[in-house]
């Protein structure tokens, strides 16, 4: 009579079973890799998604550095302005020109829109009427052409407090060799909208 050898633990061992156990773990172990493939996409979207909001939160919560004026050189700021109430259009600062209302100001990057409203008041007695509307744009070269363009950056009332006072160049990203453009607008009339905005 024949027998089937046995294991030392009495287990009948043939070649189908053990066929069978290798395909089953095989497909197992796929089906784990899978999960963990899966699992490990859609960690890392949402930590991309996290870092990207991160990333937002660390640029406008950004601190300022302190800025010690006695030891720091002041820049020299380019302002230009307007009666109007309305900015200067980008093509006038192009191919080296710049409009001939210019103002410069000898200032540091910690300056605030409200002082700088306090300096062009000093320049335009008219300016320092109650009421009277300032409009802040940065001017800056597009990195894709010849062609300049504007940032709103705030605003600001003469003899009234504003949520904008206290912003900075700093602050707004103002870089050096940027300009400064500043609409001014009379008490007994409505500034008008700017949508016109910078990229970051």
């Amino acid at each position: 009579m024949h027998t089937h050898p046995q294991t030392p633990g009495g287990d009948v061992s043939t070649g189908n079973s053990a066929s069978c156990s290798r395909r089953l773990c095989h497909r197992k172990l796929t089906d784990v890799v899978e999960e963990v493939s899966a699992s490990t996409v859609k960690i890392s979207k949402e930590t991309m998604a996290l870092e990207s909001r991160i990333t937002q939160e660390e640029i406008k919560k950004e601190p300022e550095k302190p800025i010690d004026r006695e030891k720091t050189c002041p820049l020299l700021l380019r302002v230009f302005t307007t009666n109007s109430g309305r900015h200067h259009r980008p093509d006038e600062f192009a191919r080296g020109n710049v409009p001939s209302s210019e103002l410069q100001i000898y200032t540091w990057m910690d300056a605030t829109l409200k002082e700088l409203t306090s300096l062009v008041k000093e320049v335009y007695p008219e300016a320092r009427k109650k009421g009277t509307h300032f409009s802040f744009n940065i001017v800056y070269p597009d990195p894709r052409g010849k062609m300049y363009r504007l940032k709103d950056i705030g605003s600001t009332v003469s003899g009234r407090k504003g949520t904008d006072d206290s912003l900075t160049l700093q602050s707004q990203r103002f870089q050096i060799g940027d300009y400064l453009d500043i609409a001014i607008t009379p008490p007994n009339r409505a500034p008008p909208l700017n949508t016109r905005m910078r990229p970051f």
